[in-house]
């Protein structure tokens, strides 16, 4: 079936509907219980529900939409006070206690519904439903519900966003504030309780749990800010219930809850691998990149030193090429690698190829290539004399995760650290300016624009 034509349907517009709304809803509160560490909440409150349900049905006969939701949303507060009594009065932990609640009420539930299920009444087909949910038997009605029980719940949390925000990062800060922070916890749970609620009968009790959670964990790849957080999450969620709810329109017999939650997932997936911070590509690309820039200054600080060697010797430093066997020998890497760094080095211009004393091809330092050796080198050995007097520079602000010292040193601190490299016989003995006059004569301090 063509979308357009299912966007004419009646019922497939109030279906769509509901489901948009219950998707905003839901990943907007999501975001709370996500970063609460609660994501077993919006489960537990769920499967609670089921026996809410049945004992509607037992006590009524009646398969009314409204007299549902109220026996799930009053089995739900009992979930509620249940977990909270457990972790509150015991020594089982939250985790536990809502591990405990989840089961005993879906078990109870499901011991209810088979009851009922092999009564005499018929009328007790649909039940079922509840359990993976039955999105195209939403009504006006219905919608008309998940729209007033929707626009309560946004309106709730952008008014006590801020409060919220607190429970969420600090309710101790909050507590000593004066807030009520106890009573904001269970008004969220309360909250939690209505999304689930209104999201049985598209979604069921065993998937409506995902529409809480995986909108939030999407939107938290994509930002730190807790406002932009919500808003996202409340369009994930939104386009979760969009897309599977069409897609559930084109295959005969495709169900619209277990598609809107597959729809979710391809978010969540799409966000996993490329979110541009946290993204599994992105990490990677990072990972190769500094993998790779280490291995270029290893290469580079390890062809520095091997011309040091030479100059000591008395031999000259930039009339030939030093052969990879060498460099390999001085850093500890292999050829492959040596060969690879080379060759990258050789794109940005810092070196060039040159024959060895032996005559075989070699490599040795254009003029930027060695200022940046240069830099490289003393910045190095700067930590190493921090390092190795560390006592003595205990008391200046250095951050010790920065790669270069010098641009947290101070002109004295630098001058007193320059004459300790020389004390120790580790003054970098090689600059540009010696490459480009093309002699050797006395080292300078002229590479210090780290």
């Amino acid at each position: 079936m063509n979308i357009w034509l299912a966007l004419q349907d009646p019922n497939t517009q109030w279906v769509l509907t509901g489901c948009i709304l219950l998707g905003i809803s839901s990943g907007v509160l999501g975001c709370f219980a996500f970063l609460r560490g609660r994501s077993l909440v919006g489960d537990a409150l769920a499967h609670a529900a089921l026996p809410g349900v049945c004992l509607v049905y037992m006590l009524t006969g009646s398969k009314s939409i409204g007299l549902f939701l109220i026996g799930a949303g009053v089995a739900g507060l009992l979930a509620t006070y249940c977990i909270t009594a457990i972790s509150r009065h015991t020594r089982i932990k939250e985790d536990t206690s809502l591990a405990l609640t989840l089961s005993v009420f879906f078990g109870i539930g499901i011991v209810l519904l088979t009851f009922i299920q092999h009564s005499a009444s018929g009328n007790q087909s649909g039940l079922d439903k509840f359990l993976f949910g039955q999105a195209a038997s939403l009504v006006s009605s219905d919608v008309t519900t998940i729209i007033i029980v929707s626009a309560v719940l946004i309106l709730m949390t952008a008014l006590l966003f801020k409060e919220f925000k607190l429970l969420a990062f600090d309710p101790g800060f909050g507590r000593g504030l004066g807030f009520p922070m106890g009573f904001l916890d269970g008004l969220l749970m309360l909250l939690l309780l209505m999304s689930v609620v209104i999201g049985l009968q598209a979604v069921g009790v065993v998937l409506v749990a995902a529409m809480l959670i995986a909108p939030a964990v999407t939107a938290r790849y994509w930002t730190d800010k807790l406002g932009v957080m919500v808003v996202l999450s409340g369009l994930f969620g939104a386009l979760s219930g969009a897309l599977g709810t069409l897609f559930s329109t084109q295959l005969e017999n495709l169900p619209t809850g277990p598609t809107i939650v597959l729809a979710a997932t391809c978010f969540f997936v799409f966000s996993l691998l490329f979110s541009p911070r946290r993204g599994v590509v992105a990490r990677l690309f990072r990972f190769l990149q500094l993998r790779n820039r280490v291995l270029q200054e290893d290469v580079l600080q390890a062809l520095y030193e091997r011309m040091e060697q030479s100059l000591s010797s008395g031999a000259s430093a930039f009339h030939r090429g030093y052969e990879e066997e060498n460099l390999v020998e001085k850093s500890g890497k292999s050829v492959n690698s040596i060969r690879r760094a080379m060759q990258s080095l050789r794109r940005q211009g810092l070196v060039t190829e040159r024959l060895s004393a032996s005559g075989k091809q070699g490599w040795t330092f254009t003029p930027e290539g060695l200022r940046q050796a240069h830099q490289l080198v003393l910045n190095q050995r700067l930590w190493d004399v921090y390092h190795m007097n560390e006592n003595q520079y205990n008391s200046l602000p250095i951050d010790q995760n920065r790669d270069l010292l010098v641009p947290q040193l101070s002109e004295e601190v630098l001058e007193q650290m320059l004459k300790q490299l020389e004390a120790y016989n580790l003054t970098p003995k090689l600059s540009e300016t010696m490459l480009v006059s093309g002699h050797i004569h006395p080292t300078n301090q002229g590479g210090l624009s780290l």
